[in-house]
């Protein structure tokens, strides 16, 4: 019987995430003022920063890859990377513009304050982005980085500016027991280190995918409950919610901004904008399409369902749909790390660069 009424939860909840999904489309829910917490309107304003296009701009990109703090892996021009055109395009909303990202200004209006990205490898792959973005406007500035296990800093040592990674891929906790390898969907112990920030920007969804040798546990466990598997959208939703009460109990919001990195799109598959044998590897232009063939994915229904119920203020970055039309900006074979064809991170320069003038703009806007 136990099994049975998971599994008719289970059900019912990837039934109604399923439904919301569909309504969403038809309201065209995408629109920023209708997919967030009324927090994230209040910073938003009426312009929905994340409905738009892509355009050609001949001054890009706003670093170069020489940027000392980029990771091989993403340094796609240095591992043989033959075209840039992908470094050429910026962000257009269609109802507003938004500041250009001025890197002197952040460090001013910033001072003596810390921002930490919390989350898998895009929030590494964000991190090293705004790191570029601010240092190509000091490049004689004094600055400390530090990296060790899975912490990393850059302090822009003349202005007291602390931008901060910390490494979790589920955002709750992951421990070695006895039994095994434990994704513990209720527990976030590792909050503790996230305290005391000016600005928290979380992200995760890509490792809840991971099945066979690359699922890094052997057991979820809910209370007292244990499980070998279970649907992931509802593991994902589950895990949300418990970082979702973490926000509400521990952050002080007249004293820490909140930010959500909405779904970062992977490109493996061509289908997902109508050429089936193709997948990122050999792209060089964006999709130019108003309408992203694939849809909105179910992460990003579970994500903004997440956001509508939490207390605290949370500003989305709705950053899925102008991503998803970037498949062209994937290391691919360019990669110094990683062999075969990443079509999941991003290129740096590039992409995460506008989710960080994005971030720039709810900051100080």
């Amino acid at each position: 019987m136990g099994f049975q009424l998971l599994f008719f939860q289970a059900l019912l909840l990837v039934l109604s995430l399923f439904l919301f999904s569909h309504q969403t489309e038809a309201d065209d829910f995408i629109s920023l003022g209708n997919a967030t917490h009324l927090g994230a309107r209040k910073l938003a304003g009426k312009c929905n920063l994340f409905g738009g296009k892509w355009v050609y701009d001949a001054s890009y990109p706003l670093y170069s890859s020489s940027c000392p703090f980029i990771d091989p892996q993403f340094d796609c021009q240095k591992y043989g990377r033959p075209d840039n055109l992908y470094l050429k395009y910026r962000w257009q909303p269609f109802s507003c513009s938004f500041p250009r990202f001025n890197g002197l200004n952040f460090l001013e209006k910033w001072r003596g304050k810390k921002i930490m990205f919390v989350g898998d490898s895009l929030s590494l792959n964000q991190f090293q982005s705004l790191t570029c973005m601010i240092y190509a406007w000091v490049p004689k500035s004094r600055t400390t980085f530090i990296r060790k296990d899975g912490l990393a800093s850059v302090t822009f040592e003349d202005y007291g500016v602390k931008i901060l990674l910390y490494r979790t891929p589920y955002l709750v906790d992951l421990v070695n027991e006895k039994k095994g390898r434990v994704l513990k969907l209720d527990s976030i112990k590792d909050g503790n280190a996230w305290r005391g920030m000016d600005a928290l920007v979380f992200n995760t969804w890509h490792w809840w995918t991971h099945t066979g040798r690359t699922q890094p546990w052997d057991y979820m466990q809910e209370g007292n409950k244990w499980y070998k598997d279970m649907n992931r959208m509802v593991a994902y939703y589950k895990g949300l919610t418990t970082w979702a009460r973490w926000v509400n109990l521990n952050v002080d919001a007249s004293k820490t901004k909140v930010f959500f990195l909405g779904i970062s799109p992977t490109h493996y598959e061509g289908k997902d904008w109508n050429e089936p044998s193709k997948s990122c590897s050999g792209e060089k232009q964006p999709f130019f399409g108003l309408k992203y063939p694939a849809g909105t994915p179910m992460s990003w229904v579970v994500v903004n369902k997440v956001l509508n119920r939490i207390k605290k203020p949370v500003y989305f970055l709705d950053v899925t749909k102008l991503s998803q039309y970037r498949k062209d900006a994937h290391p691919s074979a360019y990669s110094g790390e990683h062999s075969g064809n990443d079509c999941s991170h991003w290129c740096l320069p590039g992409l995460p660069d506008t989710w960080n003038e994005l971030l720039y703009a709810a900051l100080f806007s």
